[in-house]
């Protein structure tokens, strides 16, 4: 199979059809075999039965469903584990990224050898954005620029589910998460790997039928949370100097009053500037630790990746044997 696409599904029964035969669409021109999987991600609606409608007609479509919605991080996981293909290519089901990108991903990743996944951005230059609602275009801008900041990449959109990966990377890669916060995972744990990222192009539109599952909280938590994880100084860093650099003024404060006699024994400024700088010291000191736990985790994740390589390698013998 060279081609896989994975399309997670929550309440979509109005999109559905649609999507898929859009999908379908665009692949017309597509030179090799591929699959498209709908995941069906626990749908209260009348998905399930639209895409067993669809696929009694359509044997390149194949569906996985579970009677519990649990996520979009799960439905994917799912996806990428029942996929056959050599490029996996993820894609919203409301259809936000026009089908018509996938060639665009697929062909840069067969252009470019060195790339092993490919994002599609629309707030890199050349991206763009139509008939998306401004607090959820702002709060999506926000926290894809500070993420900016912790990505080693600079990527410009961190997490939008349109992507192309190589299978090598999805094999390598031990995945937890079961909402949308495993785009952030798989990006982050593939380039701790060395795994070379590009972005291309790609215009983002808002949903024209359906609800929304974009959940304000959820998602700035999960972001806030990562990029901490991700660059821990950001926080610690900032903190910790902050505290410092008070507590240091106001100790020079305190030593000038000395200095021209008038400083009352006792006074609390004392006692606060001493708290300042140890929780400063403190501060600075997590942020330290915390980067070398980061260092730590890299070096666990490339076990991991030699493991399940070894362990391929294993089962290919195996069946050769056999």
């Amino acid at each position: 199979m060279d081609l896989s696409i994975i399309i997670p599904m929550f309440n979509e029964a109005e999109n559905a059809e649609h999507t898929l035969s859009r999908v379908e669409e665009a692949l017309s021109s597509y030179q090799g075999d591929y699959e498209i999987i709908a995941v069906n991600d626990g749908s209260t609606d009348e998905t399930l039965q639209v895409l067993e409608k669809v696929t009694a007609l359509n044997k390149k479509i194949k569906i996985i469903s579970y009677p519990m919605n649990i996520g979009r991080g799960m439905a994917l996981r799912k996806g990428f584990r029942e996929s056959k293909g050599e490029i996996v290519v993820s894609i919203d089901a409301d259809l936000s990224y026009d089908p018509h990108y996938i060639i665009d991903l697929v062909e840069t990743l067969k252009k470019e050898p060195q790339i092993d996944f490919v994002l599609g951005s629309p707030y890199m230059p050349g991206g763009g954005v139509q008939n998306v609602p401004f607090l959820r275009l702002w709060i999506s801008k926000l926290g894809n620029r500070i993420l900016q900041f912790a990505m080693p990449n600079r990527i410009h959109t961190s997490t939008g589910i349109f992507r192309a990966y190589r299978r090598k990377v999805l094999d390598s890669l031990e995945l937890e998460s079961d909402g949308k916060e495993i785009h952030i995972e798989i990006l982050s744990k593939a380039l701790a790997l060395g795994f070379r990222v590009k972005e291309v192009p790609a215009i983002l539109t808002g949903r024209k039928q359906g609800s929304s599952k974009f959940k304000f909280k959820k998602t700035a938590t999960s972001h806030l949370l990562f990029s901490v994880f991700e660059k821990p100084m950001m926080i610690f860093g900032v903190l910790g100097i902050l505290a410092l650099g008070v507590g240091l003024l106001i100790g020079l404060y305190v030593a000038y009053l000395w200095f021209l006699g008038k400083l009352t024994p006792g006074r609390p400024l004392i006692t606060f500037a001493i708290l300042l700088i140890l929780g400063g010291i403190q501060i600075l000191s997590f942020g330290f630790i915390a980067l070398q736990i980061l260092t730590l985790r890299k070096e666990i994740l490339r076990i991991q990746k030699e493991n399940l390589e070894l362990k391929d390698q294993i089962l290919t013998k195996g069946k050769g044997k056999g």
